[in-house]
């Protein structure tokens, strides 16, 4: 009995959890299911969320909830925020139409108690097509100089693709060592 303790304590810890948003459409759903199945698949809208335990090695699991965007909706995210370890934000990098709408609801549930402090990790998604934001017009577009109370990172990605996914996981397991 003694051995096996260490794993049943593995086992039994509390895992973390990731709560990733973003405007309808922004990639959400496809990011997840492409970090958890390594393909591609259809997505419909999401009404409510989606979870998965997310394993990129023995040192990062964490819990990832995708909470639908429509806007009917997301009043409803900050019911998801309590003991949210890291946000993850997507944004669709290709829609320069809807970046001030994405700036207004980032900056909306930021200013929710449940995440002072909470590190904040943007995904420029679909950054892989033609004429879409640089990282640099994302920053600029959602304000992102003046997050100042709380560590942030920005990357790209391509969800449909697979693109910079793991490496913005393995940033996101980063800043969650760092609580």
């Amino acid at each position: 009995m003694g051995p096996n303790l260490p794993k049943l304590k593995r086992k039994f810890q509390k895992v973390p959890n990731v709560v990733m948003l973003g405007l309808d459409s922004a990639g959400k759903s496809t990011l997840l299911y492409k970090l958890q199945r390594q393909e591609a698949m259809d997505t419909s809208p999401t009404i409510g969320f989606n979870v998965i335990t997310l394993e990129l090695n023995k040192k990062s699991v964490f819990t990832v909830w995708d909470i639908g965007g429509q806007r009917g909706l997301r009043s409803n995210w900050q019911y998801y925020l309590e003991g949210c370890k890291v946000l993850v934000f997507l944004v669709d990098a290709n829609d320069r139409t809807r970046i001030e709408e994405a700036k207004i609801a980032l900056k909306t549930v930021l200013s929710d108690r449940n995440l002072e402090d909470v590190p904040l990790m943007v995904l420029a998604n679909k950054t892989d097509l033609p004429n879409s934001m640089t990282l640099n017009e994302v920053c600029q577009q959602l304000d992102l100089a003046k997050c100042t109370d709380r560590n942030w990172e920005i990357q790209a990605c391509s969800a449909l693709k697979g693109l910079g996914l793991q490496q913005a996981f393995l940033t996101v397991a980063k800043l969650i060592q760092k609580q």
